[in-house]
């Protein structure tokens, strides 16, 4: 049975599980979201993830409008995106595994709505979040299911659904525990390189 009429279910479960998992491992966004609760309290930490959402969303909804005028065009180009996405995302990895730096107060916004606003604009005007949206989300599309834009704007509403909520979590936990979470990035920077790596290699190889 399909849901939403496009996805099998155990597609629909894997990229939701990826997803989570993705949200909790903290790249920009989340650190942003931090750096917010950090010098701006729970408010600050929410409004800065409402904005990086809402930025995220554009960019869903431009990666999936070029995607699938590209394939209609070029269906080779489907195999080139997802060579490239591989690449970025062994970028990605090795970016996450030489970093060593930590949050500082500095780094957020203190009022609600710039913190949303610089939230919005700190990730639209990031190309790197358009690439991982390319690199990501036609991981779990098939042309033979239906309109490849139709499925990237689904997968991209429920990866933004569950982003929010981390987001926020993150950044309420990190208004509560200020003075303990900027001291510790290292573990949560391998961990991101071995998921990003992990994708790299199934992207490749699928």
């Amino acid at each position: 049975m399909m849901v939403f009429g496009l996805f099998e279910p155990h597609v629909l479960l894997t990229f939701l599980g990826a997803g989570i998992v993705l949200n909790l491992t903290p790249g920009a966004d989340v650190a942003f979201s931090m750096a917010s609760g950090l010098k701006g309290g729970k408010r600050g930490a929410v409004a800065a993830a409402i904005g990086i959402t809402s930025g995220s969303l554009v960019h869903t909804v431009l990666a999936a409008f070029g995607l699938a005028a590209v394939f209609s065009s070029y269906p080779i180009a489907f195999d080139a995106i997802r060579y490239l996405g591989a690449a970025y995302l062994l970028y990605l990895a090795w970016q996450a595994w030489t970093q060593s730096g930590s949050l500082t107060k500095s780094d957020g916004a203190s009022n609600m709505r710039k913190a949303m606003a610089q939230g919005f604009l700190t990730n639209i005007l990031n190309p790197k979040v358009g690439l991982f949206i390319l690199a990501f989300l036609p991981q779990f599309t098939d042309p033979q299911n239906g309109p490849v834009w139709l499925q990237m704007l689904i997968l991209g509403g429920l990866f933004a659904s569950t982003g929010i909520v981390i987001t926020i979590a993150y950044g309420l936990l990190a208004g509560t525990l200020s003075d303990r979470l900027h001291r510790y990035p290292r573990p949560f920077n391998t961990l991101t390189a071995l998921i990003f790596g992990g994708l790299a290699a199934r992207l490749a190889w699928q």
